[in-house]
Formats: C-alpha cells, sequence, structure tokens
C-alpha cells in the first residue's frame, strides 16, 4: 500500500472512531434518553454513563492530538475494549436488537479502531 493511501485510510477511520467516541460521550454526559434507557436494559447503573462519557470524549481527544504516542497507546486500548465491553454486555444480557445490531456495530466500529491503530504514522506511535 502507498503512503498516500496509508494516510488517506489512517485518517479516515481515525476521524470516524473519534466522531463515534465524541458524540457518544456527549451523549453519555447528557444522559441522553435512549443511552440511559440502553444502560439500564443492560443491568448497568445510570452513574456509569458519567464515567465513560467523559473516558469516551478523551479518547477521541487523545487520538486525534499530535504527539503524545504513549497517550495515545492507552486510549487506543481503551477504545478497544470499550467497544468489545460493549458488545459482550448486550450478546450476554440478550439485548442484541433487531439483526444483533447492537453487537454487530460495536464490533465494526472495533475494526475501524484496530485499522486506525495499525496504520498510524511514526509519529503518533511509540518508538519500538
Amino acid at each position: 500500500m502507498n503512503a498516500t493511501a496509508k494516510s488517506i485510510i489512517y485518517w479516515a477511520t481515525t476521524a470516524l472512531t473519534a466522531l463515534m467516541l465524541l458524540s457518544g460521550g456527549v451523549m453519555y454526559l447528557l444522559h441522553q434518553k435512549d443511552t440511559v434507557e440502553g444502560i439500564v436494559r443492560l443491568g448497568y447503573p445510570v452513574y456509569l454513563l458519567n464515567i465513560l462519557g467523559v473516558w469516551k470524549i478523551l479518547g477521541g481527544l487523545a487520538i486525534l492530538a499530535p504527539g503524545f504516542p504513549r497517550l495515545k497507546e492507552w486510549a487506543y486500548a481503551g477504545i478497544f475494549f470499550d467497544l468489545t465491553g460493549a458488545a459482550a454486555s448486550h450478546a450476554f444480557s440478550g439485548d442484541t436488537g433487531p439483526y444483533a445490531f447492537h453487537v454487530i456495530v460495536p464490533i465494526l466500529f472495533t475494526a475501524l479502531t484496530v485499522v486506525s491503530w495499525a496504520l498510524r504514522p511514526p509519529s503518533r506511535a511509540v518508538a519500538a
């Protein structure tokens, strides 16, 4: 893959991941109705939205910010755990929605996150 294609795919997947995190974090912090209903349906306490909302926003900002490669590594790990945990929570609670929507969507965003992480330029990666 040439450098231009790699850069375009990196920024596209990173932008989508960050947008998902930032918008989700805001909805969590605002205790948006559907979000509250969803977390209650999964059996989690509503206050968890405040904790996850802050971390989602910080994670989205971390992967967009220049520099801070170690912080980015932690953010990518946190995003991976958040999304796979969401998929597992929906799957194990039986809250899969139509066509397993609530399991498939977090898995697709996990894939986007992994692509963003794998294609990040050397300036955004921790030196080996």
